[in-house]
């Protein structure tokens, strides 16, 4: 979920504008006004980053189109929260919420993600003083990514609440011309944390036979 944001690669602080524009932010289309998703009230309570991930580890990837018939729906946090599914927007803005409650130093960000530059939401948190990409719909994969993951999050507005009032700021591309010690030292980073992912899974499916054996026992014993 968790992903150190490269600076030379990822513009995290972006320039201050006064509101995006239809015309030139077309990524940028709340449903409601972006305070509305601020002042709804919220049961569950977060108290740490690996709370959140187990939260939204229970919940449901859908599209707009499959759960509304609608091309576009960005759901109030409240809503999400009851119904547990939704798509990027949703799990980004639900998240986004908590981590304001836990008194982080974030922004929700729309923008463009993947190989083929796809839109997408997620957020930047800063922690530490070391600031990250908090990918919620990566909650399967544990809570920290290799850097090398921020490589096709391409930024294009970002918004902030300092418990006054909102800040919008705007993306551009960054020229990343690495060196080639620091490709390798990121894919070695990357390639790790993948053999380490597919160890655990093909270890965890490998056990899951004996604890459905112990899991029904334990069943039998209890009646």
């Amino acid at each position: 979920m968790l992903a150190e944001i490269i600076p030379d690669l990822y513009d995290y602080a972006g320039k201050k504008i006064f509101k995006p524009t239809k015309g030139k932010h077309r990524i940028f289309r709340p449903t409601f006004p972006m305070e509305m998703f601020l002042r709804v009230e919220l049961k569950e309570k977060c108290d740490s980053f690996e709370d959140i991930r187990r939260f939204v580890d229970k919940c449901e990837y859908v599209s707009d189109e499959e759960q509304f018939n609608q091309k576009d729906y960005w759901m109030p946090p409240d809503e999400f929260e009851k119904v547990k599914k939704g798509d990027c927007e949703d799990f980004a803005l639900w998240t986004w919420r908590q981590l304001i409650k836990m008194g982080y130093s974030c922004r929700f960000v729309v923008g463009y993600s993947g190989k083929y530059g796809s839109g997408h939401a997620w957020l930047t948190v800063t922690d530490k003083e070391k600031q990250y990409i908090f990918e919620p719909l990566a909650s399967h994969m544990g809570l920290k990514m290799p850097r090398f993951s921020c490589i096709f999050s391409r930024p294009e507005i970002s918004v902030e609440w300092d418990g006054n009032k909102i800040q919008y700021y705007e993306h551009t591309r960054k020229a990343w011309k690495p060196s080639f010690i620091k490709i390798i030292s990121l894919l070695g980073e990357w390639f790790i944390f993948w053999i380490q992912f597919w160890i655990k899974v093909i270890f965890g499916f490998l056990l899951l036979p004996f604890y459905l054996i112990l899991n029904m026992f334990k069943k039998r014993k209890e009646k």
